[in-house]
């Protein structure tokens, strides 16, 4: 790769040891690719976020590539080599692939885009994006959303491509776009949604030009499907710096187009500290709940944390001795979760899970000194669920006080329900709570056929269950009937 910094000779030569490094790795596939190409009668480059990476030292098994062949001819290259291969974005030019390839010792998977040269662009009403052909691989990286994405390495010659001075930009760790910001946003007005993602996940400054733009134009996202915004929204919830794109999001105004929750809390005050910011105190829980995850990014513990407090603004109430309460906040702020994230299209399950979270987000609070009974605790274990985990982590990132004694009576009130909640499972499967007799039971002892009746019974067995424990078969017989003749 030639030298594409002259100034800076040092920082190049690391950035270009990385780049030669990452590429060799994947060459086994990579240039196999090309040569197919290159015999077909077509170029074929690495592209965008596949170099951007390579130069970070970070490069994946995702391999993006750019190629002037058109997607049906794309098609004819991929088929006989590739693994397999699927076409779902071939109306935008891209096809997609997997391919098997040994690398060093080890045998690994990649997955492969490859995407005609293209330029795409909204007119004011479309929610999609008009697509064209090119012709050059600079007409393509013009199009791109990023400098830094706006690079490329020809295949297998392994030339350096960076008419835009992504190089440069990537080693000053900033965003800026190829041509101008409104240009860019104009093309696709999710990539506003995009800097805040990518300055999130690198850790990169958004040039004061491109925030600039994102606040002039940050209506226009309103043309963007829901479908589309979310997924771009989740990349940043679940990057590794997210208060700095959801920062991004809320200083542009863009938030508010896409989650006006969000900015709603900074008006609001804590009920405890009238000087705390909900919206602050929400991004500190948000990097609490991430510091406890333990098996990588937790997309429904990202979204519970940082959502959890959204009741606030709609419940606060002045009270005569002068404190501010949000009393219910917990439950509208569950509803308000459903709402937005189903106009978002969120699954089924994710919006559940997330409300239900938020929903249950304050019910340890009752729980004081440890008075709780057993019955309590475990009526606590059954309403979270399968949710129990995540609740255990999204209650103790809850506690931002800078009061260290009572963060530290906190959290060891909190490990005294674990422990009573670790002590009542090991005796009786608590997470799997059940009456003593089931629906079958209840029909034969009480007689009855299927219907209403059973359900009846069958809800005050589990209270009985909730309430004392597990039961001997007999005694729970006992009550049955007791309960039963009660109902005449």
């Amino acid at each position: 790769m030639p030298n594409a910094n002259e100034d800076n000779p040092t920082a190049l030569s690391q950035v270009q040891r990385r780049a030669v490094s990452e590429l060799l790795r994947v060459s086994p596939v990579a240039d196999d690719l090309a040569r197919r190409f290159q015999e077909a009668g077509f170029t074929l480059a690495l592209v965008g976020g596949s170099v951007r990476d390579a130069l970070l030292g970070r490069l994946g098994n995702d391999l993006d590539f750019t190629t002037d062949a058109r997607p049906e001819d794309v098609l004819k290259i991929v088929r006989p080599w590739a693994d397999a291969v699927w076409d779902v974005g071939i109306a935008f030019g891209t096809v997609g692939s997997q391919k098997s390839a040994r690398v060093g010792d080890a045998e690994q998977i990649f997955q492969i885009e490859i995407t005609t040269y293209r330029s795409e662009a909204y007119d004011r009403t479309s929610r999609k994006p008009e697509v064209s052909y090119g012709d050059s691989i600079e007409e393509d990286l013009v199009r791109r959303d990023f400098t830094v994405n706006a690079m490329a390495v020809a295949l297998p010659e392994k030339e350096f491509i960076d008419p835009h001075g992504g190089l440069e930009d990537l080693s000053q760790r900033v965003l800026r776009t190829p041509g101008t910001p409104e240009e860019s946003f104009s093309d696709d007005p999710l990539r506003m949604m995009r800097a805040a993602r990518f300055a999130a996940q690198l850790d990169f400054e958004v040039a004061p030009e491109v925030v600039d733009a994102m606040k002039r134009m940050s209506e226009r996202i309103e043309i963007v499907s829901a479908e589309r915004v979310r997924d771009e929204f989740n990349k940043l919830v679940l990057s590794a710096y997210p208060r700095k794109g959801l920062g991004l999001l809320v200083d542009t105004g863009l938030a508010q187009r896409v989650l006006p929750e969000l900015p709603a809390l900074r008006l609001e005050s804590d009920e405890h500290h009238r000087h705390k910011d909900v919206y602050e105190h929400s991004l500190i829980v948000l990097e609490q709940a991430i510091d406890l995850e333990e098996d990588g990014p937790d997309l429904v513990l990202r979204l519970a944390a940082l959502l959890h407090d959204i009741g606030k603004p709609r419940t606060r109430r002045f009270e005569s001795d002068g404190r501010v309460s949000f009393h219910h906040h917990e439950v509208v702020g569950a509803k308000m979760t459903k709402k937005r994230m189903t106009a978002l299209k969120y699954s089924n399950d994710m919006v559940k899970d997330v409300s239900r979270l938020v929903e249950l987000h304050l019910r340890f609070h009752g729980y004081g000194t440890g008075e709780w009974t057993d019955s309590a605790v475990r009526r606590y274990v059954r309403d979270a669920g399968p949710l129990l985990s995540r609740l255990h982590k999204l209650t103790r990132s809850d506690c931002t006080t800078r009061n260290k004694r009572k963060a530290a009576a906190l959290s060891r009130a909190y490990d005294g329900l674990e422990e009573r909640i670790a002590k009542l499972q090991e005796q009786e499967e608590l997470d799997a709570i059940r009456p003593d007799l089931d629906g079958n039971q209840i029909q034969e002892i009480l007689g009855i056929r299927p219907g209403p009746a059973v359900g009846n019974a069958y809800k005050f067995l589990l209270e009985l269950r909730l309430e004392n424990g597990p039961m001997e078969h007999d005694d729970a017989v006992a009550a049955l009937k007791e309960w039963w003749a009660a109902q005449d």
